[in-house]
């Protein structure tokens, strides 16, 4: 962490270790907003506070996703109590809350929950055929967790079915709802979201020409899943590391040049 960055931390009373959570967080708001993926001030992107297992951050609801900062965001337990809110008038979405604390305690192997209400996402939730492994994106996904619409994801006996059907999968597509992903950082949930998001971009474009689709075998698709499981680190060449990792720094680049306020 950077001397400034260590100030700011300091300054607004978080650990280090912390303040750079919420950086990250901060940045992966702005980085869905970029790539046309938020709903206004709806949905949600939540991340485990280092240290603190059963505390995340999220966003205050009323905030645009361009607004975020990392100072901004929102101090929530896993019981719904808000332990950080810097503001008097926004505070936790419900759904928010019983979406992302139902994972946040489930699985302990997932620090970042991204969901969203894309267009094409909400297209291909619709679908009966739910994802096809129609492109190369999509075979990235080996499993896709589907979860049946019950209304608004604000009553908290959801949780427990909502946990079941995800599994130990990466991404979920909520029926008539949205998408949601999940990682063990910010960068592999982000990289989740937006290749789920692709992949349904593209199949609602192809699906949209009205001509059979052409899928490959169940061969090619398993080994193509297997092949982009993970990705070649440049720091050790014949090895790999998750997605999202090196691509990373390049995305904070791009929002640096862009609009550095993320990390305030």
């Amino acid at each position: 962490m950077s001397t400034l960055a260590q100030g700011k931390a300091a300054q607004a009373g978080f650990s280090q270790e912390e303040w750079e959570a919420r950086v990250n967080l901060a940045a992966c708001y702005r980085l869905v907003d970029h790539y046309d993926m938020c709903d206004m001030i709806y949905n949600h992107i939540s991340l485990q506070v280092p240290g603190e297992p059963e505390a995340f951050l999220i966003n205050p609801f009323g905030l645009m996703y361009s607004e975020i900062t990392a100072s901004s965001l929102l101090k929530v337990d896993i019981d719904g109590k808000v332990l950080y809110n810097p503001w008097s008038d926004y505070s936790i979405n419900k759904a928010g809350y019983v979406i992302h604390s139902a994972i946040h305690a489930a699985r302990h192997d997932v620090r970042c929950i991204v969901h969203t209400h894309t267009p094409n996402g909400m297209a291909v939730s619709a679908l009966k055929c739910g994802l096809l492994p129609i492109t190369q994106t999509a075979m990235r996904f080996g499993k896709v967790a589907y979860h049946d619409y019950e209304g608004v994801a604000v009553d908290e006996d959801e949780r427990e079915r909502l946990v079941a059907d995800l599994g130990d999968c990466e991404v979920m597509i909520l029926r008539n709802h949205g998408l949601l992903a999940v990682g063990a950082t910010v960068q592999q949930a982000f990289n989740n979201i937006y290749r789920l998001e692709r992949s349904c971009r593209a199949q609602i474009l192809a699906m949209s020409c009205n001509t059979p689709l052409e899928t490959p075998d169940p061969g090619v698709v398993a080994r193509t899943n297997e092949q982009l499981r993970l990705q070649p680190s440049a720091d050790a060449p014949g090895t790999q590391k998750p997605y999202g990792i090196l691509e990373w720094p390049a995305m904070l680049r791009m929002l640096d040049k862009k609009d550095p306020s993320y990390k305030e």
